[in-house]
């Protein structure tokens, strides 16, 4: 098991060795005591089987004594558990997004990323968001995980130890792309956090790189290739202006052209008009989480993508 970098490192880890203890224990002693049986009480030694009953001592022997293991087993876990569900007062507060199939920390500075950014020694509390399906943010070198469900304001703390990145993972299943919902955590200095959470985007930032900002914001990019390759979605190369052929919702098909009104449609309402060749309901509406301005600014990022 690799070293924990955060608070509850330990004692989740305390668990698992007892669990693993005890659980290896009765392997061996069960392992051993059965060979020893066949050795026993081979039919060459004991041609006429003895049927033992009602041997009282040792049932309360074998009841006693896993139901203290159980609860040795059940105390542990408790006592690493419950201090999860205790935020500080204080804590770093971020919300983290997970739709398919990335992660996006946003901070209460209006500062957002694809990565965690996070000061060491200081508790940060995560308040988690799925627009689409259920997801699990886990964090092994952290030892926490915490389902992401759509509807539910589910949250979760942790408090960094150790300097550098450790890997975020996606523990539930949410579709054919989940392997790849990959992110990180980055863990620095407190000062180097102040540094980095009070720059501002250099004003220099045109509307081509805007445009890409809000589409790797939303994860887009996870699903649309911007090299012409094919994956979940249509690429986004060389999309505006084309014409391609559509499923509507009734079944029927028409040809359309790739103008600003059909790409807004798309970002509203993506099973209005399937591309043929792709699945419906893969992707979710976006109505609520891009306005007018950011659907102009992706439009006009996807125009130069020749």
């Amino acid at each position: 098991m690799n070293s924990g970098a955060s608070n509850f490192a330990q004692g989740v880890d305390m668990a698992f060795y007892v669990i693993l203890g005890i659980s290896v224990f009765f392997l061996v002693g069960i392992t051993a005591t059965m060979i020893w049986f066949v050795i026993r009480y081979n039919r060459k030694r004991n041609p006429v089987a003895k049927n033992i009953k009602d041997n009282t001592k040792l049932e309360i022997i074998w009841t006693v004594i896993p139901t203290i293991l159980v609860l040795v087993m059940f105390y542990y876990g408790w006592i690493g558990y419950m201090p999860m569900k205790r935020v500080p007062n204080g804590a770093l507060e971020v919300k983290a997004t997970g739709r398919m199939w990335s992660w996006q920390f946003d901070y209460e500075n209006g500062k957002s990323s694809n990565i965690l950014v996070v000061p060491l020694n200081k508790p940060v509390k995560l308040n988690l968001y799925s627009p689409d399906v259920l997801h699990s943010l886990y964090i092994p070198a952290f030892r926490i995980k915490e389902d992401v469900v759509p509807g539910l304001n589910n949250t979760m703390w942790f408090t960094p130890t150790k300097l550098g990145e450790y890997d975020i993972l996606c523990a539930e299943y949410c579709g054919i792309q989940h392997s790849y919902m990959l992110s990180k955590v980055k863990v620095i200095s407190e000062q180097e956090y102040l540094t980095w959470y009070n720059e501002k985007a250099p004003e220099s930032d045109t509307l081509e790189a805007v445009g890409m900002q809000v589409i790797k914001r939303l994860g887009c990019v996870a699903c649309h290739s911007q090299d012409g390759s094919k994956i979940v979605g249509p690429t986004f190369k060389a999309l505006y202006g084309s014409t391609r052929k559509v499923t509507l919702p009734d079944g029927s098909t028409k040809e359309v052209k790739a103008d600003d009104d059909y790409i807004k449609l798309s970002i509203n309402d993506p099973n209005a008009e399937v591309v043929d060749g792709y699945q419906k309901n893969l992707m979710q509406s976006y109505k609520t989480q891009l306005n007018d301005e950011e659907i102009k600014e992706v439009i006009e990022y996807l125009k130069g993508l020749k």
